[in-house]
């Protein structure tokens, strides 16, 4: 499997306060920063665009992690290439199998370092074995994605491991409802990654918090990095 990557959500942040967020996710060990692109149309919220992705990616040193809640991925591909996304994960529910190909193409066209696809909670995820081989990473989301601090969906990690049972090598990350008691569970499955947000940067203390989900990722049979 490979190793665990902590990628805190931005959504859960204090907006107001971005450049210091990230710092402040950075200095507990962040691996990743976790970026939500919603468009009010394929979820019913909005939230930020390339121009702000840039200015995240202007004061990150950790790499972005952008989640591509949208529903045209292709469109907006140079876009977020080129604002400084090292993941471009969009949604299958939106390609469907007849243009998946030609979004992970376009996404390796413009550059992006990892492509990536996403799956609801309702979304079967036997579809996605077509295209196992051209993916870095596949996000199973465990909840509905749209809004933040959601309560985690346990059915989705038969999803995980069925991603494993493929000997499917890439990242398998995992958003939504991610806390202490989620995690391992998460981990056991087979998830890699894992996103969160408010249990995260509402935690007394980020650091300890986020120090307590490798430990707990270790003893799940996680590989730390």
């Amino acid at each position: 499997m490979p190793p665990i990557r902590i990628s805190p959500s931005l959504l859960a942040c204090d907006f107001a306060r971005l450049a210091q967020e990230i710092r402040r996710a950075e200095d507990a060990g962040a691996d990743w920063l976790h970026v939500d692109v919603m468009d009010g149309h394929f979820v019913p919220n909005l939230t930020i665009g390339p121009p702000v992705v840039e200015a995240i990616h202007r004061v990150a040193r950790r790499p972005l992690d952008v989640h591509l809640m949208i529903t045209d991925p292709v469109r907006y591909t140079p876009d977020f290439a080129r604002a400084g996304s090292h993941v471009l994960s969009f949604h299958f529910e939106v390609t469907g199998p007849e243009r998946t190909a030609a979004a992970i193409a376009a996404i390796r066209a413009a550059g992006v370092p990892k492509v990536g696809i996403a799956i609801n909670p309702d979304q079967p995820v036997e579809p996605l074995g077509p295209f196992l081989g051209e993916l870095d990473l596949v996000l199973v989301m465990s909840v509905f994605a749209g809004f933040g601090g959601q309560k985690f969906i346990p059915d989705v990690l038969a999803k995980v491991r069925w991603l494993r049972a493929q000997d499917y090598a890439g990242d398998v990350q995992m958003d939504g409802g991610i806390n202490a008691k989620t995690l391992p569970a998460c981990v056991e499955a087979g998830a890699n990654v894992l996103v969160s947000g408010s249990a995260l940067f509402g935690a007394p203390d980020f650091a300890a918090e986020l120090q307590l989900y490798r430990e707990l990722a270790r003893a799940a049979g996680g590989v730390l990095a």
